[in-house]
């Protein structure tokens, strides 16, 4: 177990080693790596469109063995459904429906269902800013959905071979 965790999202299970108060258990945190090499921990800052963003102050990633109580999550982002689920209201969500995945502070799965608004006029599914927690189990058996990020538009002017 010499080699580093990758860089990612992760959950801990134990407070970490000299710094209890601003990483305790059962807490979301983003481990990554500076331009330098040098690999840091850090609580989410921010939450927009049911996405964490991060901030500083990140602490240095001890070298000690805390990194291996870490538990790995998937990243945040659209997928598909392995199954139904039943809700207790009545309602369902289908096998294979799309699904955005967030995390709530306690680095619990939050599902949130993608809805189509037959009276907008865009083309677009929306995501609701209220989830459904999930439980590990169901996070792990989830299926990335490719679904590509669209940049702002050209500015430049397009010539006819950029057409085709």
């Amino acid at each position: 177990m010499s080699e580093p965790i990758p860089a990612g999202l992760y959950r801990t299970t134990l407070p970490m080693p000299g710094h209890e108060a601003a990483i305790p258990a059962g807490v979301l945190v983003f481990v990554g790596q500076r331009a330098g090499g040098e690999r840091f921990v850090v609580r989410p800052g921010s939450n927009r469109r049911n996405r964490w963003y991060w901030s500083d102050p990140t602490l240095p990633l001890p070298p000690s063995g805390w990194m291996w109580t870490l538990r790995r999550l998937p990243p945040e982002g659209f997928y598909t459904l392995p199954e139904a689920i039943e809700l207790a209201n009545g309602g369902r969500w289908l096998k294979n429906a799309i699904v955005q995945l967030g995390y709530n502070g306690a680095a619990r799965g939050i599902l949130f269902i993608a809805e189509d608004h037959a009276t907008e006029t865009d083309n677009v599914l929306r995501f609701s800013e209220r989830g459904r927690v999930i439980e590990d189990d169901l996070l792990d058996r989830l299926h990335w959905a490719p679904i590509l990020p669209v940049s702002a538009p050209r500015t430049a002017p397009v010539d006819d071979q950029d057409i085709n």
